[in-house]
């Protein structure tokens, strides 16, 4: 069985200080995962609009956000200007891939697609989804094979892009990989959902973390974790090397998001309706596997 690590890179400081230790860890194990990276400004700040979201500030109080991110990365897009993580992290992104690890897109801005993406046009994801393909190309000389939407935030026109540019992808939340259907209607390449909770959901929430996480993994079956270069590449270092010593000795195959799609038989993978729905220890809705 195989357990794809998908590594989120929200900010600039995680982009920064997060990535590369998250690489020599995973090159230490002898594991594979995907990076995707935001590529534009960091405006972690702005996301201070969720305060009336049900349950942020729980979330917020629960999971030490101010610890995991700094003060700077949270006044990013409001009392201070938002780096450009892609023109300043070029060389941390470059590094990702030269290292042999799959490399993809979470987004261009981060806060924004999250906070907008799910009531926005297709003018509008279109050219958010562009601005993030051509700063990636400007990067890796190449186009991304996959994308992994911020937030698990997506809707019809993202995954229709998708469809036209990329393999796979890995945008929602649900049980196994499928092919999304929008009203009935099969549009978006096929999904490859995170299956398990990620430890922003569970810290404060469950005493033993890592034990939790794999008590879910004892059985056998194809999985998708997302870890935070934020958390897993900070102060959540020590449970996420747990994680990788556990998985191994639960007899997983722990690879890249390339390496799980590779394996599947697509004509096999059952169509699911892409819907909203809200996940445990996360505010908000996201998309959800039907």
């Amino acid at each position: 069985m195989k357990l794809a690590i998908k590594v989120d890179v929200d900010t600039y400081r995680g982009t920064r200080d997060g990535v590369p230790r998250l690489v020599r860890l995973l090159q230490l194990h002898e594991v594979g995962a995907t990076f995707l990276f935001s590529l534009g400004p960091d405006h972690t700040g702005r996301a201070i609009k969720r305060i009336f979201r049900k349950d942020f500030l729980k979330k917020v109080q629960r999971t030490s956000v101010l610890q995991h991110y700094g003060p700077r990365t949270l006044l990013y897009g409001t009392l201070l200007p938002g780096p450009d993580i892609g023109r300043r992290c070029a060389g941390e992104m470059r590094a990702v891939k030269a290292a042999g690890f799959e490399v993809g897109v979470h987004c261009w801005d981060h806060v924004r697609w999250q906070d907008n993406v799910s009531g926005k046009a297709a003018d509008w994801t279109e050219r958010e989804m562009e601005k993030a393909f051509r700063r990636f190309g400007e990067i890796f000389q190449e186009k991304p094979r996959t994308w992994g939407a911020a937030g698990w935030q997506l809707n019809r026109y993202a995954a229709w892009y998708e469809e036209l540019h990329c393999s796979y992808a890995s945008d929602t939340r649900g049980r196994e990989p499928f092919h999304p259907l929008w009203d009935g209607v099969a549009i978006g390449c096929p999904q490859l959902p995170t299956t398990l909770p990620t430890l922003d959901e569970l810290i404060g929430v469950e005493s033993n973390v890592a034990a939790r996480i794999l008590e879910l993994t004892k059985e056998k079956k194809d999985h998708v974790f997302t870890a935070h270069a934020e958390l897993e590449g900070g102060r959540c270092h020590g449970i996420f090397d747990s994680l990788l010593r556990g998985w191994r000795d639960q007899g997983y195959e722990i690879c890249s998001l390339k390496t799980l799609y590779e394996s599947l038989d697509l004509a096999s993978l059952p169509k699911d309706e892409v819907v909203l729905g809200e996940v445990p220890g996360r505010s908000g809705t996201l998309a959800l596997q039907g």
